[in-house]
């Protein structure tokens, strides 16, 4: 077995370039309610009653309509390409003909996000689209037809120790992907290669006496990534993230555990 530790700089900035990509526009990630008219402009006087059965013709809706971006609880499909994130991300990129899309959920105290690795020829808007009307609430969000269980088995690399690193932050920002408000979780993890000594420590176990993110690879091919966060809201902890990777695969069995809570 051998040991390869990596700097968290190096971490902190592959995380905040995911983050950047996955970002989402505002008509998305804060929907406005939607009215039947536009209050900025006034419409214009009706003439006569035909004139008047005119104006609400717009209002008619069909009869099965695609949602689009809301605060109403109704899943819809982004516009971002979360698959645009590993176009420049060192050591990983998607498989040939896959695709990665995310749908969204919001409501008033926050939002959800989803996102599916699919064959191209599976990854139109219209096939997208179809998926929506077999979606429910947050814990039920729409699964496309052709998706893969696990959005990593899309994601191939070098099978460099880095890259595994890279693959377990990415795997996490894909999850985290559209979550607002309270349902927030990964996002208030700080990655520390140190115990924040600001603050009184309950610890669960014996404190680790090394904090440094680190990748370890076996002679038959399996990989483990260790690396450690400091959950900043309560209940504030220090957590150890570690992942575990089969031979030949980005996908991970992933273990996280608080090692220590904040008096």
């Amino acid at each position: 077995m051998t040991i390869q530790k990596l700097p968290l700089e190096a971490v902190q900035k592959v995380r905040q370039y995911i983050k950047s990509n996955l970002a989402l526009p505002e008509s998305e990630n804060y929907p406005k309610p939607q009215t039947l008219f536009d209050t900025s402009e006034e419409p214009p006087e009706p003439e006569s009653l035909d004139a008047l059965g005119d104006l609400f013709k717009f209002a008619s809706l069909p009869e099965e309509e695609t949602p689009s971006p809301n605060t109403e609880g109704h899943w819809f499909v982004s516009a971002v390409n979360p698959g645009s994130t590993l176009l420049k991300l060192p050591g990983l990129k998607l498989k040939p003909n896959f695709r990665l899309a995310g749908y969204l959920y919001r409501v008033p105290e926050g939002g959800a996000g989803s996102i599916w690795a699919l064959p191209e020829e599976f990854s139109t808007t219209a096939q997208l689209e179809q998926a929506l009307a077999a979606s429910g609430d947050r814990a039920q969000p729409p699964q496309p037809s052709g998706a893969l269980v696990d959005f990593m088995e899309a994601v191939e690399g070098d099978r460099s120790p880095s890259s595994y690193l890279v693959a377990s932050i990415l795997r996490r920002e894909l999850q985290e992907f559209g979550v607002l408000g309270k349902y927030c979780e990964w996002s208030h993890h700080h990655l520390i290669n140190t115990i924040p000594p600001q603050i009184k420590w309950q610890w669960r176990k014996e404190a680790p006496k090394d904090l440094t993110p680190k990748v370890a690879s076996f002679p038959d091919g399996r990989v483990a990534v260790e690396f450690f966060t400091c959950r900043v809201v309560p209940p504030v902890a220090i957590f150890r993230h570690l992942d575990q990777y089969v031979a030949g695969t980005y996908k991970a069995t992933c273990a996280n555990q608080a090692l220590a809570i904040k008096v």
